[in-house]
């Protein structure tokens, strides 16, 4: 005979657990707004480690005496033509910035051909942080002293502070908009009062925990954070952390009714002993398939991997040990002013939407899943709109960002790549053959190589350890399909020159170089992300024909996604493209987290399947389950949605998909294919496991009816 341990001990457990995580919140507490200080958002941190363009920028470093990003200023006349007056007065301010502490160089006034505009470029120092931002600032409320013109500041160092703009509401807006939308919505589907607070605090600690742990790595290198990793933590965090949460407090109310109230701390264990399973499952699955993402040759998604690695296992460490400990202490007062009412499990013929839900997948399995198997394709046959091959620089922003209205003018009244050029690093020996073959390349208008001087042109060019580098401006802006395309056709001119060794670098092939590293990543990360979870699922069930089932199914709500979402991008939201690490993102978060819901709904229904066979079981677990994990994907689903508050293209397009993605998945394949899929196959389902001859010998799997 079982005997419960004494009272004084069921009481001081969960008591010394709340006391150690109110000590532990305490101390790492701070650390949930603190990563933007070990955060980075300089884009050249994050490019592929073997591509060519970033070869150039190790060699680059060479030719620079300071690590330098130029911010481009640019004038144009309100009445189309540049006075003498406003030159003056334009190089005037460019010489009194240049006595600025960042920066280490200024160009002069240069006017265009159609003599509407005047160019200047300052060379910033890369490495001063917020000094540099805030430098761009001043050189942007200099220029505006350029009477009878408008002034805009664009370039690197212009997109820069732009950037570091947008995610200046990371650590406040964000968390804090996140939590609130959670908030609200456990309050409106719980009606409890402390409940969701409880829940809140266990997320916040979660995200505590896991923030200091990456901030410590960060600190010594060991990990990468830039904004975008830094948000996405944030959300992750936020979201499984409750996810995890709702699914403990709901069977942990089930164990309370089912018991009559009697012992609190008996209901918790049994509460813990059977979610704990679904919980460490779920979370290995995200988990593993963030850390697929180490095998990208993209510095920004090796980073996400274990980064996020990190926050899910916070999520589960809050989840198990302090909101066991604060829902045991407070019992049935944690869902006051509702009650704990008796338990729904084994029945399927009750009332409510999900026993209504489970009676429609009773009567006709195979015409729903038929029927919700034709809407998923159809919205999969949508997927080839999807442009995944980087944006222009105008989309990278939602709403107006200062650095594009500068390259909008500057590409207006200069060549398009002015300001931005190509930038070649090859033999000095062979110095003049490489310029005369980067200048006759179709679609560039000019070749200079760097000067002694440290400019490009008027000189004998800069030789280092037997190299020199050229600038090469296109003819079309960087941030162009035709660019790239030039970009091509002068690598192939110039590995062509017998000695060069010419490598070429620059906005533009760092930008292309990414896309084929996007490309190659998805190549090989996608089928180890399914190959990973099928196991965890096989393990998980032990069964296969199980996890294969699952594992198509969220791999089809993915494409699926994926369809509407070109559709929404292109005429809802006037996005032309997505960056190219879109898709990749989209599909390890949608599949791992995908398979959590189903994670969730297939251990209870392997559970009742034992009592009832695998017919019945799976109605009575959608039953029992339906209204938590709906809660679950609704809260997932509304905690990406806020990332929509950072006004960066990618970002929102990480929102949408997750967020529609994760509902669809929920109310659709979780709902409706997964079981009625189930329901139809029947004890086979559980191949090879035992289950499926014990299951086999059920009643509810030897009834007739199960009509098409």
């Amino acid at each position: 005979m079982q005997h419960s341990p004494p009272r004084a001990i069921r009481w001081l457990v969960p008591a010394l657990l709340l006391v150690a995580w109110l000590g532990l919140g305490g101390t790492v507490g701070p650390y949930a707004g603190k990563l933007g200080e070990v955060a980075t958002n300089d884009q050249t941190a994050f490019l592929p480690q073997s591509a060519e363009s970033t070869r150039v920028l190790e060699e680059q470093e060479a030719f620079r005496e300071d690590r330098t990003v130029p911010a481009i200023v640019v004038w144009t006349a309100d009445d189309g033509s540049i006075s003498a007056e406003q030159r003056a007065k334009s190089t005037e301010v460019l010489r009194s910035l240049a006595e600025a502490p960042a920066v280490t160089g200024v160009s002069p006034a240069i006017r265009s051909d159609d003599e509407a505009a005047l160019r200047g470029v300052l060379q910033l120092r890369s490495d001063q942080g917020d000094q540099t931002d805030s430098t761009v600032e001043r050189i942007r409320d200099a220029a505006g002293a350029v009477p009878g013109s408008t002034a805009h500041v664009g370039g690197p160092a212009a997109t820069q502070a732009d950037l570091s703009d947008a995610f200046a509401g990371i650590d406040g807006l964000l968390l804090g908009v996140a939590l609130g939308v959670v908030l609200l919505i456990l309050l409106l589907v719980y009606r409890s009062l402390l409940l969701p607070l409880v829940i809140m605090i266990s997320s916040v600690l979660a995200l505590s925990l896991a923030s200091a742990v990456v901030h410590v790595l960060a600190e010594r290198d060991l990990v990468r954070v830039d904004g975008q990793v830094q948000g996405i933590l944030s959300i992750l965090v936020i979201g499984a952390a409750t996810d995890y949460a709702l699914l403990l407090s709901a069977r942990f109310r089930e164990e309370l009714a089912a018991q009559g109230h009697a012992d609190r701390f008996a209901a918790m264990r049994t509460a813990v002993r059977r979610t704990v399973g679904a919980v460490v499952a779920s979370a290995a699955t995200v988990a593993l398939g963030l850390l697929a993402l180490l095998l990208s040759d993209l510095a920004n998604n090796r980073a996400l991997g274990p980064v996020g690695a990190i926050g899910i296992a916070g999520a589960v460490i809050s989840t198990m040990t302090f909101l066991p400990a604060v829902l045991a202490l407070l019992g049935r007062a944690a869902y006051w002013p509702a009650r704990p009412g008796p338990a729904t499990a084994g029945r399927t013929g009750g009332s409510g939407v999900w026993a209504g839900v489970a009676r429609l997948i009773q009567r006709a399995p195979r015409r729903i899943w038929a029927g919700t198997l034709v809407a998923l394709l159809v919205c999969a046959a949508f997927v080839p709109q999807l442009k995944s091959d980087g944006v222009p620089l105008s989309e990278t922003f939602v709403g107006d960002a200062p650095s594009v209205a500068a390259q909008e003018a500057l590409a207006e009244h200069y060549p398009a790549g002015a300001g931005n050029p190509a930038v070649v690093v090859a033999d000095a020996d062979v110095a003049r053959e490489v310029t005369r073959t980067a200048g006759r390349t179709e679609g560039v208008t000019e070749a200079v190589p760097l000067a002694a001087s440290g400019r490009p042109g008027g000189g004998e060019p800069k030789v280092i350890d037997g190299r020199v580098l050229v600038d090469v401006t296109l003819a079309d802006a960087a941030d162009t399909d035709a660019a790239q395309r030039t970009v091509q056709r002068l690598r192939d001119a110039l590995h062509s020159v017998e000695g060069a060794e010419a490598l070429v670098g620059g906005y533009t092939a760092q930008q292309y170089d990414t896309e084929r590293a996007a490309e190659r990543d998805r190549v090989v990360i996608t089928p180890v992300v399914l190959a990973t979870i099928l196991v965890v699922l096989a393990l998980l069930l032990r069964s296969l024909l199980m996890p294969v089932l699952l594992v198509a199914t969220v791999a089809l709500n993915y494409v699926a996604t994926i369809g509407v979402s070109a559709l929404v991008f292109r005429h809802v939201l006037g996005f032309q493209g997505t960056d190219p690490s879109v898709p990749l993102y989209g599909f390890v978060f949608l599949v791992a987290l995908g398979v959590d819901y189903n994670i969730f709904l297939m251990t209870r229904v392997r559970e009742e399947t034992l009592r009832a066979g695998t017919r019945t079981g799976v109605l009575t677990g959608l039953t029992a389950t339906g209204g938590v994990i709906t809660s679950a994907g609704v809260v997932l689903a509304a905690t990406f949605a806020a990332l929509v508050v950072i006004p960066l293209a990618f970002l929102v397009q990480i929102a949408f998909i997750v967020a529609f993605g994760v509902l669809l998945d929920t109310l659709v394949v979780r709902s409706l294919l997964v079981p009625a899929l189930v329901r139809d196959i029947g004890p086979p389902v559980w191949w090879p496991s035992a289950l499926r001859r014990r299951s086999g010998e059920g009643r509810a799997d030897h009834e007739a009816e199960s009509p098409a």
